[in-house]
């Protein structure tokens, strides 16, 4: 077991967000192991998704690199032993892990809804004719673009204070978080609403955090068994693979959400052209452990629906 002399390290990106992840991930194995907190260090590290001028300059995310763009740094640590466990959100990693590492550890999945965030408007729909809406997600433009061809789309990077400054300075009127952020931040009261998913479908694995370790790291593997929540594994089984099957990177926008209702696995996934021109979504229901397949043949369906073309702006 882990103490004082010899922690467990977490690592883990330098944001308040990320860090409220990293804690989060020490409580529960803190509470699961009766281990002080001694036991255990966070190990704060800068990816190339962090830089401030980048953000400030709102440089769009698909110009720095991949999806990638928060975890190479925090991947190569562990490789080279600096850390032992890593805590990512899911929905900034890719769907194959580096040679030697493995995903297998889920959080208790939060909220997936997407967050509307306005000083004067109340939803998508209030938004007067024209207003800019920020957002670095090609997800959420493609979809914002479909619904409303009308508005002004700007490019929008930062964390929570670093957006509604920017909403202040009129920047934009209105922006978009997830909501599961919000949550584990205690400032669900920014968003003036949550956006459904049937309105807009969010990103794949939206909402969950995973724990990533060394294959070879056999104490890691035991000590992270007991927070692992199999539910959540069995909904991003189906998703992550309806988003490998679309080859999906931060170029693509892709939603997709799976449900577990009783028995069953319910999987709604969409992809869109960049500018919201077109949208192609579909469904499936089965059972629970058929997941990944079903994620694969939804991708599949969805791909054929497209055509010809559909990818030519990449």
């Amino acid at each position: 077991m882990p103490d004082a002399k010899s922690p467990l390290k977490i690592g883990t990106r330098g944001s308040p967000l990320a860090l409220a992840q990293a804690y989060e991930t020490r409580q529960r194995l803190m509470a699961a192991h009766g281990l002080p907190e001694e036991a255990f260090e966070i190990v704060v590290i800068k990816t190339t998704g962090d830089d401030r001028a980048l953000i400030a300059s709102d440089t769009p995310l698909k110009e720095i690199g991949n999806k990638g763009l928060f975890t190479k740094e925090i991947e190569e640590a562990m490789v080279d032993g600096r850390i032992d466990i890593a805590v990512h959100s899911m929905k900034d990693m890719p769907t194959e892990q580096p040679e030697g590492l493995v995903l297998d550890c889920y959080l208790p999945r939060e909220d997936v809804r997407d967050a509307f965030v306005s000083l004067h408007h109340d939803s998508i729909k209030a938004l007067p004719e024209g207003a800019k809406v920020g957002s670095s997600s090609l997800r959420r433009r493609a979809q914002l673009g479909h619904v409303r061809p009308d508005l002004e789309l700007v490019e929008f990077r930062g964390n929570v204070q670093t957006r509604l400054k920017k909403l202040e300075d009129g920047v934009a009127a209105a922006t978009f978080l997830a909501m599961a952020g919000l949550n584990r931040l205690g400032m669900a009261d920014v968003a003036r609403c949550a956006i459904e998913p049937e309105e807009m479908l969010p990103a794949v694995a939206q909402g969950a955090i995973g724990i990533e370790r060394r294959m070879s790291d056999a104490r890691a593997e035991a000590l992270l068994d007991p927070i692992h929540d199999v539910p959540t594994a069995q909904r991003l089984a189906a998703e992550r693979a309806f988003l490998a099957t679309l080859d999906g990177s931060c170029e693509t926008p892709i939603a997709g959400l799976a449900l577990i209702e009783g028995d069953r696995l319910w999987l709604r996934g969409e992809i869109l052209r960049p500018d919201g021109s077109e949208a192609i979504s579909g469904e499936r229901w089965g059972d629970i452990d058929d997941g990944a397949a079903m994620g694969e043949h939804l991708a599949r369906d969805l791909l054929s629906q497209a055509g010809e073309g559909f990818f030519d702006w990449r």
